[in-house]
């Protein structure tokens, strides 16, 4: 054989030997394999499965998640609303246990404002069919409005008033919420 044909083989077995090994590590892993067309973000390479994947596990585990609105912008009071209802209904066909917040502070108290709420309606309705969503409007907020207005500012009933909607979202978030900004 020649010194080509020498290096040429070892290569590949070198190869075979890397993917058998690889097979050996990822059935170490507990059983946890990689779905196929996923990427490794160590490398950029594709990762390989080698069997299928067990996509959801009905768990114990309770999800946390705060939705913040702050602007008076009815399409983002629509899509938190929308990200609220697709949460709690793909945890719910798992049959996991989820706790949504939305939580509305400087122009967003709008959203849950009795007399200037774009969404009152749709509120209502999710108020009975998904309570694991719930509200809260900023007081400091609704403090600042009556003194701009120079009238009371009405909250509507599916809501709770918290001190302070920014503390509310740090306090959660350090209780491990995850946050998102829709």
């Amino acid at each position: 054989m020649s010194m080509f044909q020498h290096f040429a083989k070892a290569t590949t077995i070198g190869a075979a030997m890397a993917l058998f090994g690889a097979s050996f590590a990822v059935a170490e892993q507990g059983g946890r394999y990689w779905e196929p067309g996923t990427v490794n973000s160590a490398t950029d390479r594709p990762r390989v499965a080698a069997k299928p994947v067990a996509r959801h596990k009905a768990t114990t585990q309770m999800h946390h998640l705060i939705l913040q609105v702050n602007t008076n912008d009815v399409a983002a009071m629509n899509l938190a609303l929308n990200n609220a209802t697709n949460v709690a209904q793909y945890y719910k066909d798992l049959g996991e246990k989820v706790k949504i917040e939305v939580v509305t502070f400087g122009p967003g108290l709008h959203m849950l404002r009795e007399d200037t709420s774009p969404v009152k309606a749709r509120i209502e309705e999710m108020a009975l069919s998904a309570p694991e969503v719930s509200f809260k409007a900023c007081g400091n907020t609704q403090e600042r409005m009556h003194k701009a207005e120079s009238k009371d500012i009405p909250i509507i009933r599916q809501a709770e008033v918290v001190k302070s909607g920014v503390v509310r979202v740090m306090e959660l978030q350090e209780r491990g919420w995850s946050y998102v900004k829709p």
